[in-house]
């Protein structure tokens, strides 16, 4: 058969999905979320020829938070669905990656470019033939849609996709026709890496903001520290650990925040989310008279319903793609090298450095004479159970806010979903962390705190993790439904009230005694009901290696709930009735 010009003219030609998923595997990716479909078929035949694993989730949407979770533990995450059921199944964690600044590349399989084009009446569209539709309503929630189209175009369209995915931190949308799959396009530009190094400030520009920053910070009397989100997800905690070092100031973080500092330095004074916080915690900040923001994501569950009483015209905010200098705004001047500047040129004989509280796990504060699990004893008593370098997810509800009272060894990385709060997200997210844990070598343990409630939306997932061979700590706080909004609203309702499973016979159900003995032991499950029966499964040796997948059932009241779910709850009543 005859080559057209076209690929005759490349000097090492490869097929179209073969330089997307070696791009992929270049930039860090090592295992492909999603479902396949008859649209996406013939590319996924790709994904084991160039390195990478095909994982295989239950349903689009566990395998979009999967990938979510995933990117926050690798730096970057892709997952393919199949054109219209599959990309809106999944629509929902692709728009909490946005949300919450997540790097997701979405690669949908498409129609052929030729039935597109003839409008043909094909099964997954709406029978109109409209074949945009569906990218359109992706074109919000993505920094760059990218409709591979065009073999001469493709790989700039796709390394340029990567590159903003991975520089903005956000997910990016790639549709890819059954026609384009095997086109033949350039492969000699594989040769040279993807640029993902975030470009440099204007010099002049960044100098007079670190100037305008040092003027204020020298003035200041009682200066401290507040990490955000935004810190982790675009990639600042060296220049955030390295300011902490040099200027001595305490550091509190947010409930978003949580797990950007190491927890365990001296200088670490804890959550700050104004009437949600702890008593000293409270005080410490309002009574700043500079607080320096770095990444801040300034929500109502963030802020503990908007509760913050700090002022604007005491505040620094350090921002991905600008600064705030009380009400100066300082566009297309990034964090990143005003920090390092800022570190660089500061003179700390003249910075006054106060310290903050002391933090620790308040245990036997929180115990009372009765044997009932409450929420103020469990999550202290957490804090002791963790180790160092674990990786912990908390579901939307009691655990996102108990958390903010668990004080965590050092390394141990945080993920909750405080903004977009999808309920069922923490679930998926569990399995792409533990994978992505295990796809970069590290021994970490993954350890999820789910409600019961929650944990019906997406429980299919534990049947992928238990497939992969999977170890994580799967805590089930049994409190009889959606506690969180039982605090919001209808605390009686019956709308907030859930059918109750059995817990322990999830393993069985998913075929666990199937799991792969090279990687993971039969699945343990457990049901927890006093603090005694907490302590004597916290302190046995066997349990806390967890060598398997492990399901725990932890019973507490139904009306229980942490204290800063409470304070948060009427403050999101109040907001919510506002006329």
């Amino acid at each position: 058969m005859a080559t057209d010009i076209r690929t005759s003219s490349l000097k090492s030609p490869v097929d179209v999905a073969e330089y997307l998923f070696t791009r992929l595997h270049q930039i860090g990716v090592r295992s492909v979320h999603g479902v396949p479909g008859d649209y996406n078929l013939v590319a996924l035949d790709y994904i084991e020829k160039n390195g990478l694993k095909w994982v295989g989730n239950v349903n689009e949407l566990n395998a979009g938070y999967a990938a979510d979770g995933y990117g926050r533990i690798k730096g970057i995450s892709a997952i393919v669905t199949t054109f219209g059921v599959g990309e809106l199944s999944a629509i929902n964690a692709i728009a909490g990656a946005y949300s919450e600044h997540v790097p997701v590349v979405h690669i949908v399989g498409t129609p052929s470019t030729l039935s597109q084009r003839d409008g043909m009446l094909l099964h997954h569209t709406l029978g109109n033939g409209d074949f945009n539709v569906f990218a359109d309503m992706n074109k919000e929630i993505s920094v760059v849609l990218a409709k591979l189209t065009d073999p001469y175009e493709v790989a700039a369209q796709i390394d340029h996709a990567l590159q903003q995915c991975y520089i903005q931190s956000r997910p990016v949308y790639i549709s890819l026709p059954t026609d384009i799959v095997q086109k033949k396009i350039e492969g000699d530009r594989l040769k040279t890496a993807i640029d993902l190094s975030l470009k440099e400030n204007d010099k002049a520009k960044e100098d007079y903001v670190v100037d305008v920053v040092l003027k204020y910070l020298l003035m200041a009397k009682n200066p401290v520290i507040l990490v955000d989100a935004c810190a982790i997800r675009h990639r600042v905690l060296e220049e955030v650990h390295d300011l902490i070092d040099k200027t001595g100031l305490p550091v509190f973080v947010t409930p978003m925040g949580k797990g950007a500092v190491n927890e365990t330095h001296p200088n670490y004074g804890g959550v700050y989310a104004g009437d949600g916080s702890q008593p000293e915690v409270k005080e410490r900040v309002e009574a700043s008279d500079l607080i320096l923001t770095i990444g801040a994501i300034k929500s109502d569950f963030n802020t503990a319903g908007f509760s913050y009483k700090t002022s604007q015209l005491n505040t620094i905010d350090f921002h991905s793609t600008h600064i705030v200098v009380r009400y100066s705004q300082y566009l297309d001047v990034h964090m990143r090298g005003v920090l390092r500047k800022i570190i660089s040129k500061l003179d700390t004989s003249k910075l006054s450095a106060i310290s903050g509280p002391k933090i620790a796990n308040e245990v036997k504060a929180n115990t009372d004479s009765s044997s009932t699990i409450t929420q103020a004893w469990l999550w202290p008593r957490i804090g002791l159970f963790l180790k160092e370098n674990d990786i912990v997810i908390t579901e939307t509800g009691t655990s996102n806010f108990g958390i903010w009272e668990t004080k965590f060894p050092a390394g141990v990385t945080a993920i909750s979903q405080v903004l977009w709060g999808s309920i069922g997200y923490s679930v998926g997210a569990t399995q792409g962390a533990a994978l992505a844990a295990r796809d970069v070598g590290a021994s970490r343990r993954t350890v999820l705190f789910v409600g019961d409630g929650s944990l019906q939306l997406t429980v299919q997932e534990i049947s992928t993790m238990i497939r992969l061979g999977l170890k994580p700590f799967i805590f089930v706080i049994c409190n009889e439904g959606f506690t969180i909004e039982r605090h919001i609203h209808g605390m009686e309702a019956a709308y907030n009230d859930i059918q109750p499973w059995k817990h322990t016979l999830i393993p069985e159900l998913f075929n666990g005694e199937l799991a792969k003995p090279k990687e993971a032991q039969p699945p343990k499950t457990h049901v927890l009901k006093t603090k005694s029966e907490v302590e004597k499964l916290f302190t046995n040796e066997g349990f806390n290696k967890g060598e398997q997948l492990q399901i725990i059932e932890l019973h507490v009241p139904k009306e229980d709930a942490p204290r800063a779910l409470k304070l948060t709850a009427e403050a999101s009543a109040r907001t919510n009735a506002k006329q």
